[in-house]
């Protein structure tokens, strides 16, 4: 039976109406409604619609009880703040997302009280602040008591209702439409009603914002609503979109318990109950926080949780209980009267009982990958809040930091949206509303009835206590789930059971190569943080064959490749992310503070220009994807380039190879990084289709060595292959050579081949001789290429009439373009040349501006 693999799209019918948009924000928590009001602000002429699953007032917003960080106290620093932040993300915050969050947070905060949100203050008029867990500061506003998101969402949802801001609800989102440069062109979704605008439609936009909150539904419990699960993390992977971190789910360690069958959304006892002094206890009243961090009962998140289900085991309990009865009835009617009143309504007075707790399902760290302003891999399609990963939390969300990026990435999104579509802007390239284009990627459906299964499989194996054997078994049950023996049909169960197994897949397989624990992905099996080979991030994507897993070193920015690029590296057998982190390794070179002096200090900074990439000699050209990507790495995607020819095309001097528009102080900044690449890669092509003329028509072939540049290898093969060439090995493990040294280590070249035979069968093996009379004894051993080492050509033929096609021979050293023929004709199966990498010269290629 042929398992169906993860769909690329969900099957739904053809949207039977369309609508066009400036920008489509999907979500209508405190991200999409910050952002969608924030832009209208900027730009009051826009159309901007909010699209909502359900109703406004409805999602995780409105259900968030503790508060929002920030810094307003005087005795607090923003420093401070980022201190706290960094320690709960144990090692894998993004500094400089947290050193935004925690600036920029104040005064988000302020502008979200200007837009009507009522937050609780003292006697004198001052915001009441309070402490969490992880904070080593009063910095939590709130409102209501324990009500911060209701309030939150009632002063959003009034402010959006005063505004020009089209919302239509009861919309699940499908799918992402891109036009025919990749970008995004708006999404499909389903609307849940009657009326002008029912069922499947489309809404055409140039800029779609994912705020589509969590993925708390992929397990039995949790404590996010019906809606979270995990729409806008599915559509991304199925667009092509970049998915960070996933393997780090938060489990809110106080959890009200209802017993060992609840499943569902569950009550959540906020933070701020621990923060105003309560504590955790066992069944026997003893306080075990208190030997397990020096914050105790406000210690991370993540190592409370691990607490508590430590106990658990050591008890054989099923829960732990919250003890705040000395809070009087008074302060929890006053202070905490949403969770007062939860407790009463499930049987249980917290003025005279202590509250049975445990762990659940909270908060996703990771998401769809974003940078500093919210873009994500696919031009044209920012993430905001709960569904995007921005670096902020890293492997633990820090209390209360949640509300405070939405806000804050809100607001830059924003601003990068309006910067884009500014007259005259080039961004407006990445932001305009293109035509989309069809799409023929595989689609498919989840039976709606495998939804309790896909999370019963994830609350037993992957959620607080895993390990291989239990993610295994996730894994196994999850890809039995896509099959079933029914037709299913497009409806909201199908799409939403297909979203939740598509998420869940990438969680699981993110959990099972995170060999480590650390923050909250606990592996019973590896219980001990490894900086040495974990200090990184899973960077997951979705392709016809699967997932696909890259590991990225802790401290490389994600970049935004166009699409195209992305496929192209990939098409020529190029990693994307070891491309990008070498023009990262460019930046940080050539960047230090305050920049790129000399353009800072001449070109006006809201400059843009086009620059032609020309070529000054003949030659073969190779590297354009590596350096169109060069410079949309370097300018965070700000530069957009047209090739104009294509890598493995011989060029003549004048020849455009390339365009490339933007900011012109970011074109002149980006330019050295991918002109030094260009040229160095068009040179080794250059040279390499010299050699290959020089010995075409004989059957011979021209291929390379392992003499390049450390970092380069990847690439300068690639050239080779540009030029004609063909590659051999790419490292020491690909096959082996065996060459004198090893034939003196072995005693002979015989010994030498049977010793590696011996410890590696199955391995390709090559041997190189330098003499005619150790070309017989290695082929008896069952040699497969030998490499014949400054044979002259009368050698040469000799050695070719001796092995009569027993096995391959490559001709190196001593090699000269003015010989290649002669060497070719004695009837070898290749030369090689390691010049074509080592010292080949740069094919001279310029950037050439325009001017205005």
């Amino acid at each position: 039976m042929a398992i169906p693999a993860i769909p690329q799209r969900l099957t739904a019918p053809a949207p039977g109406w369309t609508v066009e948009a400036d920008v489509v924000v999907v979500g209508s928590g405190i991200a999409g409604l910050t952002l969608a009001l924030r832009y209208t602000g900027l730009d009051p002429e826009a159309k901007v619609l909010v699209v909502t699953k359900d109703v406004l007032s409805s999602g995780s917003t409105r259900w968030a009880q503790g508060g929002i960080a920030a810094v307003l106290d005087p005795r607090d620093t923003p420093a401070e703040h980022l201190s706290d932040t960094l320690v709960a993300g144990v090692g894998l915050c993004d500094e400089e997302a947290v050193r935004v969050l925690v600036t920029e947070g104040p005064g988000a905060l302020r502008g979200l009280i200007a837009a009507g949100a009522r937050f609780d203050t003292d006697d004198s008029g001052e915001l009441q602040l309070t402490r969490e867990g992880g904070h080593r500061r009063n910095r939590i506003v709130h409102a209501g008591g324990d009500a911060t998101g209701a309030e939150v969402q009632r002063a959003l949802v009034q402010a959006l209702r005063e505004s020009s801001i089209e919302v239509i609800e009861h919309a699940l989102v499908l799918d992402l439409l891109k036009d025919a440069g990749g970008r995004a062109a708006g999404v499909t979704l389903h609307v849940m009603g009657e009326g002008e605008r029912d069922g499947v439609g489309a809404v055409r936009a140039g800029a779609v914002v994912l705020a589509t909150g969590g993925m708390g539904q992929v397990y039995a419990a949790t404590t996010n609503p019906v809606v979270s699960t995990g729409d806008g993390v599915a559509l991304a992977l199925r667009a092509g979109a970049v998915v960070r971190d996933l393997e780090f789910v938060q489990f809110h360690p106080t959890v009200l318990w209802l017993g060992e069958d609840s499943t569902g959304q569950q009550p959540l006892i906020s933070e701020a109950v621990r923060g105003e002094g309560a504590v955790l206890v066992d069944a026997e009243g003893v306080r075990f926080m208190k030997d397990v961090h020096e914050l105790a009962d406000l210690a991370p998140r993540d190592v409370v949780a691990k607490a508590i289900m430590r106990r658990m085991r050591e008890t054989g309990a099923d829960h732990m209980y919250l003890d705040a009865r000395h809070f009087g009835e008074e302060k929890w009617r006053t202070r905490f009267p949403t969770i007062h009143a939860v407790c009463r309504e499930h049987g249980i007075d917290p003025v005279t009982q202590p509250i049975p707790v445990a762990p659940a399902a909270h908060y996703a760290s990771g998401g769809v990958r974003a940078d500093l302003h919210g873009r994500t891999s696919v031009p044209g399609l920012y993430a905001c809040g709960e569904v995007a990963c921005t670096g902020v939390h890293g492997a633990n969300r820090l209390a209360s930091n949640s509300l405070l990026e939405g806000l804050v990435f809100a607001e830059r999104i924003a601003a990068d949206i309006h910067a884009g579509r500014r007259a005259g802007s080039p961004a407006a390239v990445r932001t305009a509303p293109g035509e989309p284009v069809a799409d023929d990627r595989p689609t498919g459906l989840v039976d709606p009835r495998a939804r309790p299964r896909i999370q019963g499989h994830m609350s037993r194996g992957a959620s607080v206590l895993r390990g291989q054997e239990s993610l295994s078994e996730v894994a196994r049950a999850l890809v039995s789930t896509r099959w079933t023996p029914v037709a299913v049909e497009p409806c909201t169960e199908s799409w939403e059971a297909t979203n939740l197994l598509t998420v869940a897949s990438a969680l699981v397989e993110a959990a099972r190569n995170r060999e480590e624990t650390r923050g909250s992905h606990w592996r019973e099996d590896f219980p001990e943080r490894n900086d040495a080979w974990w200090l990184g991030h899973l960077d997951v994507t979705l392709t016809a064959e699967g997932m696909t897993m890259t590991y990225v070193p802790h401290g490389q920015r994600a970049t935004v490749l166009p699409p195209r690029v992305e496929t192209d590296l990939i098409e020529a057998g190029l990693d994307p992310a070891t491309v990008t982190a070498l023009f990262q390794a460019a930046a940080d070179e050539d960047l230090q503070a305050p920049g790129d002096v000399t353009s800072l200090a001449t070109i006006p900074a809201g400059q843009t220009d086009t620059a032609d990439v020309v070529a000054r000699a003949d030659g073969v050209v190779s590297g354009l994807a590596v350096a169109e990507g060069a410079f949309s790495h370097l300018s965070q995607g700000r530069l957009t380039a047209e090739r104009l020819v294509k890598d493995g095309e011989r060029v003549t001097r004048g020849d455009v190879l390339m365009t490339v528009t933007g900011p012109t102080r970011d074109l002149l900044t980006a330019e050295r990084t991918a002109l030094n690449l260009l040229t160095h890669l068009s040179g080794i092509a250059t040279l390499t289709d010299r050699w290959v003329r020089a010995v075409e028509g004989t059957g011979a072939r021209i291929r390379d060595s392992r003499k390049t540049l450390p970092g380069l290898r990847a690439l300068e093969k690639y050239a080779v292959r540009c030029g004609g060439g063909v590659n051999h090995r790419m490292s020491l493990s690909d096959a082996a050579l065996i060459k004198d040294n090893h034939v003196v280590a072995a005693g002979g070249v015989a010994e030498a081949f049977r010793a590696v035979r011996d410890a590696y069968p199955g391995l390709p093996i090559e041997v190189e001789v330098d003499r005619i009379d150790q070309i017989e004894p290695v082929l008896a051993e069952g040699a497969e290429e030998i490499l014949l080492d400054n044979f002259t050509v009368d050698d040469l033929v000799l050695a070719v009439r001796l092995v009569d096609g027993r096995a391959r021979l490559e001709s190196s050293g001593g090699l000269t373009l003015d010989s290649a023929r002669d060497v070719a004709e004695t009837g070898v199966d290749y030369l090689a040349v390691g010049a074509l990498t080592h010292s080949a010269p740069a094919l001279d290629i310029a950037l050439d501006l325009r001017g205005n």
